[in-house]
């Protein structure tokens, strides 16, 4: 199974795109890096002014080390961002604060994708492991109930990717609208900065793309598009 050519056959385009995704990525932050608001904020501030307009009171800013490490913790009610965004006043930093305060802003008004999101997390840190296992061993067994409760399983993080889409869209699109409306950026700002989160969030695309083909081809493996007469 490992060394099977339709396996990489499948698995090319999302590799392709998942490529593509995070070279545009970096290079997108990495140029508006180095251009600052008008307004001169840091990345921690913006974010405090979101949280702060949305009447959000009990969530705590932290730097935390790492390259674009910056996420919301729902658990803890923590938002965590990087050292290129915490301090810096970049058009690039702004944007990805404010989308983070937009995960947080989300939690406090029971946005429900996010919600589903948070609820899927400790099964797929469960589930993932163990359907690789299962189908591996199934395979190596010709055991098709064994690879059927792989597939099953590895289904749950195939769900999490696409539940993902649609918690991330929307978090950059309230950081685009209300990081406007709190004077953070100015609407010239405000596209620069849609630059990098449109970028980032075609990372989320690659990764439901890469995991829908993989499941594909588990399921090519089973049969399950053979044709039968």
């Amino acid at each position: 199974m490992y060394f099977d050519p339709v396996y990489f056959l499948f698995l090319l385009p999302g590799l392709l795109l998942a490529a593509w995704a995070s070279c545009k990525t970096k290079t997108t932050f990495d140029r508006y890096s180095e251009v600052t608001t008008a307004a001169g904020m840091t990345g921690a501030q913006a974010a405090a002014r979101l949280l702060a307009d949305a009447g959000i009171r009990d969530v705590r800013i932290e730097e935390v080390g790492g390259f674009l490490s910056d996420h919301y913790d729902p658990a803890n009610r923590v938002l965590r961002l990087s050292p290129s965004v915490y301090g810096s006043n970049s058009i690039a930093a702004i944007g990805v604060a404010c989308h983070e305060a937009g995960h947080a802003i989300q939690h406090a008004t029971n946005y429900g994708p996010l919600g589903m999101r948070s609820a899927l997390v400790p099964v797929v840190n469960f589930s993932s492991p163990v359907s690789y296992i299962l189908m591996v061993l199934g395979f190596i067994l010709a055991a098709p109930g064994m690879i059927w409760l792989g597939v099953i399983l590895f289904s749950m993080a195939v769900l999490f990717t696409l539940v993902t889409l649609p918690v991330e869209y929307d978090a950059s699109r309230r950081a685009k609208l209300l990081m406007v409306e709190a004077g953070i950026v100015t609407p010239h700002e405000e596209r620069a900065a849609a630059e990098v989160l449109n970028a980032a969030f075609l990372t989320y695309v690659a990764s439901a793309v890469s995991a829908l083909l993989t499941l594909l081809y588990y399921l090519y493996r089973l049969g399950v598009f053979s044709r039968r007469d």
